[in-house]
Protein backbone atom coordinates (compact mmCIF):
# COMPACT_ATOMS: atom_id res chain seq x y z
CA UNK A 1 0.00 0.00 0.00
CA UNK A 2 1.38 3.86 -0.85
CA UNK A 3 0.73 4.57 2.61
CA UNK A 4 2.91 2.18 4.21
CA UNK A 5 5.30 3.17 1.51
CA UNK A 6 4.38 7.23 2.77
CA UNK A 7 4.86 5.92 6.05
CA UNK A 8 8.64 4.25 5.53
CA UNK A 9 7.15 0.80 6.86
CA UNK A 10 8.88 -2.06 5.98
CA UNK A 11 7.99 -5.52 4.59
CA UNK A 12 10.03 -6.51 7.67
CA UNK A 13 10.68 -3.93 10.70
CA UNK A 14 13.13 -4.06 13.94
CA UNK A 15 11.55 -3.26 16.82
CA UNK A 16 13.79 -0.93 19.13
CA UNK A 17 15.11 2.15 18.31
CA UNK A 18 16.89 5.18 20.17
CA UNK A 19 15.36 7.43 18.01
CA UNK A 20 17.50 8.08 15.49
CA UNK A 21 19.45 4.25 15.37
CA UNK A 22 17.44 0.75 15.26
CA UNK A 23 18.96 -2.94 16.57
CA UNK A 24 18.74 -5.35 14.21
CA UNK A 25 17.99 -8.23 16.68
CA UNK A 26 16.32 -10.91 14.46
CA UNK A 27 16.23 -13.73 17.26
CA UNK A 28 13.35 -13.10 19.77
CA UNK A 29 10.60 -13.95 17.10
CA UNK A 30 8.97 -11.80 14.62
CA UNK A 31 5.58 -10.56 15.04
CA UNK A 32 3.54 -10.77 11.80
CA UNK A 33 0.48 -8.04 11.35
CA UNK A 34 -2.54 -8.60 9.29
CA UNK A 35 -5.54 -6.40 8.96
CA UNK A 36 -8.55 -7.36 10.68
CA UNK A 37 -10.53 -5.59 7.98
CA UNK A 38 -9.58 -7.94 5.31
CA UNK A 39 -7.57 -10.42 6.53
CA UNK A 40 -4.65 -9.61 4.49
CA UNK A 41 -0.93 -9.72 5.79
CA UNK A 42 0.46 -5.70 6.30
CA UNK A 43 4.31 -6.44 7.62
CA UNK A 44 6.32 -7.85 9.99
CA UNK A 45 8.30 -6.49 12.81
CA UNK A 46 11.43 -8.39 15.12
CA UNK A 47 10.95 -8.21 18.66
CA UNK A 48 13.61 -6.66 20.58
CA UNK A 49 15.79 -8.50 23.29
CA UNK A 50 16.84 -7.50 26.40
CA UNK A 51 20.01 -6.51 25.04
CA UNK A 52 18.41 -4.21 22.90
CA UNK A 53 16.20 -3.05 25.73
CA UNK A 54 19.26 -2.31 28.38
CA UNK A 55 21.02 -0.24 25.21
CA UNK A 56 17.76 2.22 25.31
CA UNK A 57 17.92 2.46 29.06
CA UNK A 58 21.26 3.51 28.90
CA UNK A 59 20.61 5.69 25.91
CA UNK A 60 17.52 7.30 27.66
CA UNK A 61 19.43 8.23 30.92
CA UNK A 62 22.74 10.20 29.04
CA UNK A 63 19.62 11.93 26.70
CA UNK A 64 17.61 12.73 30.35
CA UNK A 65 20.98 14.80 31.42
CA UNK A 66 21.02 16.50 28.52
CA UNK A 67 17.24 17.29 28.87
CA UNK A 68 16.69 18.59 32.10
CA UNK A 69 18.87 21.74 31.00
CA UNK A 70 16.29 22.48 28.41
CA UNK A 71 14.47 25.22 29.28
CA UNK A 72 10.74 24.60 29.24
CA UNK A 73 9.37 26.56 26.60
CA UNK A 74 12.64 25.25 24.49
CA UNK A 75 11.05 21.81 25.10
CA UNK A 76 7.72 23.06 24.12
CA UNK A 77 9.07 24.30 20.61
CA UNK A 78 10.06 21.13 19.69
CA UNK A 79 6.92 19.49 20.60
CA UNK A 80 5.41 22.03 18.37
CA UNK A 81 7.25 20.89 15.74
CA UNK A 82 6.03 17.05 16.37
CA UNK A 83 2.70 18.76 16.18
CA UNK A 84 3.64 19.81 12.59
CA UNK A 85 4.64 16.94 11.42
CA UNK A 86 1.77 14.85 12.65
CA UNK A 87 -0.20 17.38 10.85
CA UNK A 88 1.22 16.89 7.67
CA UNK A 89 0.90 13.14 8.17
CA UNK A 90 -2.83 12.77 9.30
CA UNK A 91 -4.03 11.09 6.28
CA UNK A 92 -1.88 8.35 6.22
CA UNK A 93 -1.30 7.76 9.92
CA UNK A 94 -5.00 7.88 10.23
CA UNK A 95 -5.39 5.54 7.40
CA UNK A 96 -3.03 3.28 8.78
CA UNK A 97 -4.55 2.89 12.07
CA UNK A 98 -7.52 1.84 10.58
CA UNK A 99 -6.13 -0.51 8.53
CA UNK A 100 -4.07 -2.21 11.49
CA UNK A 101 -6.53 -1.69 14.08
CA UNK A 102 -9.99 -2.12 12.55
CA UNK A 103 -11.27 1.17 13.73
CA UNK A 104 -13.31 3.84 11.40
CA UNK A 105 -11.02 6.06 9.32
CA UNK A 106 -13.37 8.95 10.71
CA UNK A 107 -12.17 7.31 14.34
CA UNK A 108 -8.36 6.78 12.64
CA UNK A 109 -8.36 10.40 11.74
CA UNK A 110 -9.43 11.55 15.25
CA UNK A 111 -6.84 9.86 17.01
CA UNK A 112 -4.35 11.88 14.86
CA UNK A 113 -5.74 14.86 15.58
CA UNK A 114 -5.71 13.81 19.71
CA UNK A 115 -2.15 13.51 19.12
CA UNK A 116 -2.01 17.01 17.52
CA UNK A 117 -4.17 18.37 19.85
CA UNK A 118 -2.19 16.90 22.84
CA UNK A 119 0.80 18.67 21.47
CA UNK A 120 -0.78 22.20 20.99
CA UNK A 121 -1.69 21.65 24.48
CA UNK A 122 1.97 20.67 25.61
CA UNK A 123 3.42 23.67 23.58
CA UNK A 124 1.33 26.06 25.92
CA UNK A 125 2.15 24.21 28.98
CA UNK A 126 5.85 24.42 28.66
CA UNK A 127 5.20 28.01 29.56
CA UNK A 128 2.61 27.21 32.14
CA UNK A 129 4.39 25.01 34.95
CA UNK A 130 3.18 27.18 37.88
CA UNK A 131 4.40 26.04 41.51
CA UNK A 132 3.03 28.10 44.97
CA UNK A 133 4.65 30.05 46.77
CA UNK A 134 3.12 30.50 51.18
CA UNK A 135 4.15 32.25 53.59
CA UNK A 136 6.68 31.03 56.53
CA UNK A 137 6.02 31.47 59.86
CA UNK A 138 9.74 32.16 60.51
CA UNK A 139 10.56 36.21 59.97
CA UNK A 140 12.87 36.89 56.66
CA UNK A 141 11.80 33.39 55.48
CA UNK A 142 10.76 32.62 52.03
CA UNK A 143 8.99 29.58 51.56
CA UNK A 144 7.65 28.28 47.92
CA UNK A 145 7.30 24.93 45.94
CA UNK A 146 8.54 23.84 42.62
CA UNK A 147 8.28 20.40 40.12
CA UNK A 148 11.34 19.09 38.45
CA UNK A 149 11.30 16.30 35.71
CA UNK A 150 11.19 12.71 37.08
CA UNK A 151 13.63 10.92 34.38
CA UNK A 152 12.60 8.40 31.89
CA UNK A 153 8.55 7.89 31.52
CA UNK A 154 7.22 4.85 30.19
CA UNK A 155 4.76 4.28 28.22
CA UNK A 156 2.59 0.99 27.37
CA UNK A 157 -0.18 1.52 25.33
CA UNK A 158 -3.03 -0.43 24.46
CA UNK A 159 -4.11 -2.21 20.99
CA UNK A 160 -7.56 0.13 20.84
CA UNK A 161 -5.70 3.45 20.95
CA UNK A 162 -2.51 2.65 19.34
CA UNK A 163 -1.09 5.85 19.05
CA UNK A 164 -2.99 8.63 20.83
CA UNK A 165 -2.70 7.41 24.24
CA UNK A 166 1.52 7.21 23.78
CA UNK A 167 0.96 10.93 23.04
CA UNK A 168 -1.33 11.72 25.95
CA UNK A 169 1.85 11.06 28.25
CA UNK A 170 4.82 11.24 26.23
CA UNK A 171 4.22 15.29 25.10
CA UNK A 172 3.38 16.28 28.24
CA UNK A 173 6.07 14.40 30.08
CA UNK A 174 8.69 15.68 27.54
CA UNK A 175 7.68 19.40 28.30
CA UNK A 176 8.34 18.84 32.28
CA UNK A 177 11.52 17.82 31.08
CA UNK A 178 11.20 14.01 31.23
CA UNK A 179 12.35 11.65 28.25
CA UNK A 180 9.79 8.94 26.47
CA UNK A 181 10.41 4.60 26.44
CA UNK A 182 7.29 4.02 24.55
CA UNK A 183 5.94 -0.08 24.54
CA UNK A 184 3.22 -0.57 22.43
CA UNK A 185 0.97 -3.33 21.89
CA UNK A 186 2.06 -6.18 19.65
CA UNK A 187 -1.25 -6.48 18.26
CA UNK A 188 -0.33 -2.96 16.27
CA UNK A 189 3.12 -2.01 16.06
CA UNK A 190 3.08 -0.37 12.81
CA UNK A 191 1.46 2.88 13.94
CA UNK A 192 4.40 3.08 16.71
CA UNK A 193 7.14 2.53 14.14
CA UNK A 194 5.26 4.76 11.99
CA UNK A 195 4.93 7.62 14.25
CA UNK A 196 8.39 7.12 16.30
CA UNK A 197 10.16 7.62 12.10
CA UNK A 198 7.95 11.01 12.23
CA UNK A 199 8.94 11.81 15.59
CA UNK A 200 12.62 11.02 14.30
CA UNK A 201 12.65 13.45 11.98
CA UNK A 202 12.10 16.34 14.35
CA UNK A 203 14.93 15.23 16.47
CA UNK A 204 17.29 15.32 13.24
CA UNK A 205 16.14 18.19 12.30
CA UNK A 206 17.39 19.71 15.45
CA UNK A 207 19.94 18.20 15.88
CA UNK A 208 19.13 16.36 19.39
CA UNK A 209 20.38 13.37 21.21
CA UNK A 210 19.43 9.89 20.47
CA UNK A 211 16.95 8.78 23.81
CA UNK A 212 14.76 10.86 24.27
CA UNK A 213 11.54 9.23 22.53
CA UNK A 214 12.48 5.77 22.42
CA UNK A 215 10.40 3.00 21.16
CA UNK A 216 10.68 -1.13 22.18
CA UNK A 217 8.39 -3.95 20.69
CA UNK A 218 8.58 -6.82 22.63
CA UNK A 219 7.67 -10.00 24.45
CA UNK A 220 5.43 -9.16 27.97
CA UNK A 221 7.18 -11.70 29.70
CA UNK A 222 10.50 -10.36 29.14
CA UNK A 223 10.19 -6.99 27.92
CA UNK A 224 7.26 -5.59 29.70
CA UNK A 225 8.64 -7.34 33.27
CA UNK A 226 12.31 -5.40 32.34
CA UNK A 227 10.55 -2.13 32.19
CA UNK A 228 8.02 -2.49 35.47
CA UNK A 229 11.23 -3.99 37.35
CA UNK A 230 13.09 -1.33 36.83
CA UNK A 231 14.53 1.35 39.15
CA UNK A 232 15.66 3.68 36.28
CA UNK A 233 12.33 4.42 35.00
CA UNK A 234 10.58 6.65 37.77
CA UNK A 235 7.07 6.20 36.41
CA UNK A 236 5.15 3.80 34.48
CA UNK A 237 2.09 4.78 32.42
CA UNK A 238 -0.04 1.53 31.92
CA UNK A 239 -3.23 1.34 29.40
CA UNK A 240 -4.49 -2.19 30.04
CA UNK A 241 -6.73 -4.89 31.18
CA UNK A 242 -7.53 -4.64 35.12
CA UNK A 243 -6.05 -7.98 35.13
CA UNK A 244 -2.87 -6.48 33.77
CA UNK A 245 -2.68 -3.33 35.50
CA UNK A 246 -3.01 -5.03 38.85
CA UNK A 247 0.40 -7.12 38.36
CA UNK A 248 2.05 -4.03 37.09
CA UNK A 249 1.04 -1.61 39.51
CA UNK A 250 1.99 -4.23 42.68
CA UNK A 251 5.44 -4.62 40.72
CA UNK A 252 5.82 -0.35 40.12
CA UNK A 253 4.82 -0.02 43.94
CA UNK A 254 6.83 -2.56 45.37
CA UNK A 255 10.41 -0.52 44.19
CA UNK A 256 8.49 2.64 44.79
CA UNK A 257 7.69 3.66 41.56
CA UNK A 258 4.95 5.93 40.99
CA UNK A 259 2.03 4.36 37.74
CA UNK A 260 -0.77 5.89 36.24
CA UNK A 261 -3.19 2.84 35.63
CA UNK A 262 -5.38 3.14 32.99
CA UNK A 263 -7.64 0.08 33.43
CA UNK A 264 -10.92 -1.48 32.84
CA UNK A 265 -14.51 0.38 32.53
CA UNK A 266 -17.98 -0.82 32.86
CA UNK A 267 -19.75 2.24 32.37
CA UNK A 268 -23.57 3.43 31.93
CA UNK A 269 -26.06 5.71 30.79
CA UNK A 270 -28.66 6.89 32.63
CA UNK A 271 -32.06 7.57 30.66
CA UNK A 272 -34.60 9.32 32.87
CA UNK A 273 -37.85 10.05 31.93
CA UNK A 274 -36.87 14.02 30.92
CA UNK A 275 -34.23 13.08 28.65
CA UNK A 276 -34.00 14.43 25.23
CA UNK A 277 -34.12 11.06 23.17
CA UNK A 278 -33.13 12.91 19.97
CA UNK A 279 -30.02 13.48 21.36
CA UNK A 280 -29.43 10.72 23.41
CA UNK A 281 -30.38 7.70 21.20
CA UNK A 282 -27.45 8.26 18.70
CA UNK A 283 -25.07 9.21 21.58
CA UNK A 284 -26.08 5.49 23.46
CA UNK A 285 -25.32 3.91 19.66
CA UNK A 286 -22.08 5.70 19.15
CA UNK A 287 -20.85 4.87 22.73
CA UNK A 288 -21.98 1.12 22.18
CA UNK A 289 -20.81 0.45 18.58
CA UNK A 290 -18.39 2.78 17.97
CA UNK A 291 -14.44 1.11 17.72
CA UNK A 292 -16.96 -2.42 17.68
CA UNK A 293 -17.19 -1.58 21.28
CA UNK A 294 -13.02 -2.08 21.83
CA UNK A 295 -12.98 2.04 24.27
CA UNK A 296 -12.34 1.50 27.79
CA UNK A 297 -15.23 4.09 27.73
CA UNK A 298 -17.39 2.42 25.53
CA UNK A 299 -21.02 2.16 26.85
CA UNK A 300 -22.01 -1.25 28.60
CA UNK A 301 -24.94 -0.40 30.14
CA UNK A 302 -27.78 1.56 29.90
CA UNK A 303 -30.35 1.88 33.06
CA UNK A 304 -33.93 3.17 31.17
CA UNK A 305 -36.90 4.10 33.86
CA UNK A 306 -39.32 1.67 33.31
CA UNK A 307 -41.68 4.37 32.48
CA UNK A 308 -39.93 4.34 28.92
CA UNK A 309 -38.24 1.25 28.68
CA UNK A 310 -40.03 -0.47 25.83
CA UNK A 311 -40.10 2.94 23.77
CA UNK A 312 -36.31 2.79 24.17
CA UNK A 313 -35.73 -0.98 23.82
CA UNK A 314 -37.71 -0.80 20.27
CA UNK A 315 -35.73 2.90 18.78
CA UNK A 316 -32.55 0.72 19.79
CA UNK A 317 -33.56 -2.40 18.37
CA UNK A 318 -34.42 -0.16 14.79
CA UNK A 319 -31.47 1.63 15.22
CA UNK A 320 -29.13 -1.42 15.42
CA UNK A 321 -30.62 -2.87 12.86
CA UNK A 322 -29.94 0.20 10.45
CA UNK A 323 -26.13 -0.08 11.17
CA UNK A 324 -23.52 -0.61 8.27
CA UNK A 325 -20.88 -2.87 9.00
CA UNK A 326 -17.57 -3.80 6.98
CA UNK A 327 -14.54 -2.40 5.97
CA UNK A 328 -13.85 0.75 8.19
CA UNK A 329 -11.41 2.55 5.61
CA UNK A 330 -15.11 2.65 3.86
CA UNK A 331 -16.58 6.31 5.68
CA UNK A 332 -20.31 4.99 4.70
CA UNK A 333 -20.12 2.10 7.32
CA UNK A 334 -20.59 2.49 10.98
CA UNK A 335 -19.04 -0.67 12.45
CA UNK A 336 -16.03 -2.31 11.56
CA UNK A 337 -14.31 -5.59 12.92
CA UNK A 338 -12.82 -6.86 16.27
CA UNK A 339 -9.23 -6.85 16.58
CA UNK A 340 -8.90 -10.41 16.16
CA UNK A 341 -10.43 -13.81 16.12
CA UNK A 342 -9.67 -14.83 19.80
CA UNK A 343 -11.71 -11.45 20.45
CA UNK A 344 -14.86 -12.57 18.77
CA UNK A 345 -14.40 -15.86 20.72
CA UNK A 346 -14.80 -13.68 24.18
CA UNK A 347 -17.79 -11.96 22.54
CA UNK A 348 -19.66 -15.16 21.45
CA UNK A 349 -18.53 -16.66 24.86
CA UNK A 350 -20.25 -13.54 26.96
CA UNK A 351 -23.23 -13.41 25.05
CA UNK A 352 -23.49 -17.56 25.67
CA UNK A 353 -22.97 -16.34 29.70
CA UNK A 354 -25.39 -13.58 30.28
CA UNK A 355 -28.33 -15.62 28.25
CA UNK A 356 -27.56 -18.51 31.06
CA UNK A 357 -27.85 -16.24 33.64
CA UNK A 358 -31.52 -15.21 32.39
CA UNK A 359 -30.46 -12.06 30.22
CA UNK A 360 -32.24 -12.00 26.87
CA UNK A 361 -30.64 -11.30 23.35
CA UNK A 362 -32.72 -8.72 21.97
CA UNK A 363 -30.56 -8.07 18.15
CA UNK A 364 -27.47 -8.79 17.18
CA UNK A 365 -24.49 -11.46 18.50
CA UNK A 366 -24.02 -13.02 14.62
CA UNK A 367 -20.50 -13.46 13.56
CA UNK A 368 -20.95 -12.33 10.03
CA UNK A 369 -19.29 -14.37 7.09
CA UNK A 370 -19.25 -13.66 3.13
CA UNK A 371 -17.85 -11.26 1.47
CA UNK A 372 -16.30 -8.65 2.82
CA UNK A 373 -15.98 -10.35 6.05
CA UNK A 374 -13.59 -12.91 4.87
CA UNK A 375 -11.61 -11.54 8.07
CA UNK A 376 -13.34 -13.67 10.23
CA UNK A 377 -13.83 -10.67 12.77
CA UNK A 378 -16.95 -8.78 11.67
CA UNK A 379 -19.49 -9.20 13.91
CA UNK A 380 -23.37 -7.66 14.68
CA UNK A 381 -23.21 -5.61 17.35
CA UNK A 382 -25.47 -7.66 20.29
CA UNK A 383 -28.32 -5.62 22.19
CA UNK A 384 -28.98 -7.43 25.51
CA UNK A 385 -31.80 -7.37 28.19
CA UNK A 386 -29.86 -8.05 31.74
CA UNK A 387 -29.95 -7.80 35.11
CA UNK A 388 -26.91 -5.20 36.41
CA UNK A 389 -25.82 -8.26 38.98
CA UNK A 390 -25.17 -10.75 36.37
CA UNK A 391 -21.78 -11.88 37.08
CA UNK A 392 -21.28 -11.35 32.99
CA UNK A 393 -22.40 -7.77 33.18
CA UNK A 394 -20.02 -7.26 36.30
CA UNK A 395 -17.15 -7.91 33.74
CA UNK A 396 -15.77 -5.86 30.86
CA UNK A 397 -16.27 -7.34 27.76
CA UNK A 398 -13.96 -5.69 25.27
CA UNK A 399 -16.63 -5.90 22.98
CA UNK A 400 -20.40 -4.70 21.07
CA UNK A 401 -22.19 -5.63 23.81
CA UNK A 402 -24.79 -3.49 25.39
CA UNK A 403 -27.23 -4.86 28.43
CA UNK A 404 -30.18 -2.48 28.91
CA UNK A 405 -32.53 -2.52 32.05
CA UNK A 406 -34.89 -0.29 33.91
CA UNK A 407 -35.10 1.28 36.84
CA UNK A 408 -38.50 2.50 38.71
CA UNK A 409 -37.83 4.35 41.17
CA UNK A 410 -35.97 7.97 41.90
CA UNK A 411 -33.02 9.19 40.12
CA UNK A 412 -30.98 7.32 43.46
CA UNK A 413 -31.94 3.91 42.26
CA UNK A 414 -30.47 4.56 38.67
CA UNK A 415 -27.10 6.22 40.68
CA UNK A 416 -26.62 3.35 42.63
CA UNK A 417 -27.14 1.01 39.68
CA UNK A 418 -24.37 2.92 37.98
CA UNK A 419 -22.18 2.69 41.02
CA UNK A 420 -22.80 -0.79 41.31
CA UNK A 421 -19.52 -2.26 39.38
CA UNK A 422 -16.11 -2.63 40.53
CA UNK A 423 -15.32 -0.26 37.38
CA UNK A 424 -15.49 3.25 37.70
CA UNK A 425 -14.05 5.16 34.73
CA UNK A 426 -16.81 6.95 32.18
CA UNK A 427 -20.93 8.00 33.48
CA UNK A 428 -23.35 9.55 31.70
CA UNK A 429 -27.33 10.85 32.24
CA UNK A 430 -29.89 11.99 29.73
CA UNK A 431 -32.21 14.37 31.19
CA UNK A 432 -33.24 18.15 30.89
CA UNK A 433 -33.99 17.93 35.22
CA UNK A 434 -31.65 20.25 36.75
CA UNK A 435 -32.09 18.49 40.23
CA UNK A 436 -31.31 14.93 38.09
CA UNK A 437 -28.32 16.12 36.23
CA UNK A 438 -26.76 18.18 40.18
CA UNK A 439 -27.47 14.29 42.11
CA UNK A 440 -25.55 12.94 39.04
CA UNK A 441 -22.71 15.01 39.22
CA UNK A 442 -22.57 15.18 43.37
CA UNK A 443 -20.81 13.99 45.84
CA UNK A 444 -23.28 11.05 46.48
CA UNK A 445 -23.56 10.70 42.57
CA UNK A 446 -21.56 8.94 39.86
CA UNK A 447 -18.67 7.47 41.57
CA UNK A 448 -16.49 7.11 38.27
CA UNK A 449 -13.44 9.97 37.42
CA UNK A 450 -15.52 11.09 34.02
CA UNK A 451 -19.30 11.84 34.36
CA UNK A 452 -21.27 13.73 31.49
CA UNK A 453 -24.71 15.02 31.32
CA UNK A 454 -26.61 14.84 27.74
CA UNK A 455 -23.15 13.88 25.82
CA UNK A 456 -22.10 9.91 25.97
CA UNK A 457 -19.53 8.39 27.89
CA UNK A 458 -17.06 7.71 25.13
CA UNK A 459 -15.00 10.73 23.09
CA UNK A 460 -13.21 12.44 26.05
CA UNK A 461 -11.46 16.33 25.03
CA UNK A 462 -7.67 16.06 25.76
CA UNK A 463 -8.47 19.12 27.87
CA UNK A 464 -9.50 17.48 30.81
CA UNK A 465 -7.80 14.76 33.10
CA UNK A 466 -9.05 11.42 31.89
CA UNK A 467 -9.25 8.16 34.08
CA UNK A 468 -11.25 6.94 36.87
CA UNK A 469 -11.64 5.41 40.06
CA UNK A 470 -11.76 1.35 41.72
CA UNK A 471 -10.62 -0.82 39.26
CA UNK A 472 -10.01 1.38 36.31
CA UNK A 473 -7.14 2.01 38.45
CA UNK A 474 -6.92 6.06 39.67
CA UNK A 475 -4.69 7.46 37.20
CA UNK A 476 -5.27 10.42 34.81
CA UNK A 477 -3.53 11.80 31.78
CA UNK A 478 -4.01 14.04 29.40
CA UNK A 479 -5.47 18.02 30.42
CA UNK A 480 -5.96 19.88 33.20
CA UNK A 481 -2.98 19.68 36.05
CA UNK A 482 -1.96 16.22 35.21
CA UNK A 483 1.59 17.62 34.07
CA UNK A 484 2.03 17.07 37.79
CA UNK A 485 2.21 13.82 37.97
CA UNK A 486 5.48 13.39 35.39
CA UNK A 487 7.44 15.26 37.86
CA UNK A 488 8.26 15.04 41.36
CA UNK A 489 7.33 18.19 44.30
CA UNK A 490 9.33 19.96 45.74
CA UNK A 491 9.08 22.47 48.86
CA UNK A 492 12.06 25.38 49.27
CA UNK A 493 12.63 27.33 52.18
CA UNK A 494 15.14 30.31 51.90
CA UNK A 495 16.42 31.95 55.26
CA UNK A 496 17.90 35.50 54.07
CA UNK A 497 17.81 36.74 57.59
CA UNK A 498 20.97 36.30 60.21
CA UNK A 499 19.30 34.35 62.88
CA UNK A 500 17.67 30.48 62.72
CA UNK A 501 14.25 31.13 63.96
CA UNK A 502 12.67 27.39 63.88
CA UNK A 503 8.85 26.60 63.00
CA UNK A 504 6.50 26.03 65.91
CA UNK A 505 8.36 28.56 68.03
CA UNK A 506 10.89 25.88 69.31
CA UNK A 507 13.48 27.08 70.66
CA UNK A 508 17.43 25.63 70.53
CA UNK A 509 20.62 27.25 71.62
CA UNK A 510 24.07 26.27 71.82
Amino acid sequence: MDLLNELKIEKKNYGASTGQKWFTTEDQGELKIYTPTTGEYIASVYQASEEDYKKIITSSLEAYQYWIKVPAPKRGEIVRQIGIKLRENKPTLGALVSYEMGKSLQEGMGEVQEMIDICDFAVGLSRQLYANMMQSERPMHRMYEQYHPLGIVATISAFNFPVAVWAWNAMVAAVCGNVNLWKPSSKVPLTAIATHKIVAQVLKENNLPEGLFTLIIGKGSTIGEMLINDTNIPMVSVTASTHVGRHAGQVIAKRFGKAILELGGNNAIILTPDADLKVAIPAIVFGAVGTAGQRCTSTRRLIIHESMYEKIKDSLIKAYNSLKIGNPLDEKNHVGPLIDKGTVVVFQDALKKVVAEGGKILTGGELLEGKGYESGCYVKPALVEAENHYEIVQEETFAPILYIMKYSGSIDEAIKLNNGVKQGLSSSIFTNNLREAEAFLSAWGSDCGIANVNIGTSGAEIGGAFGGEKETGGGREAGSDVWKCYMRRQTNTINYGTTLPLAQGIKFEI
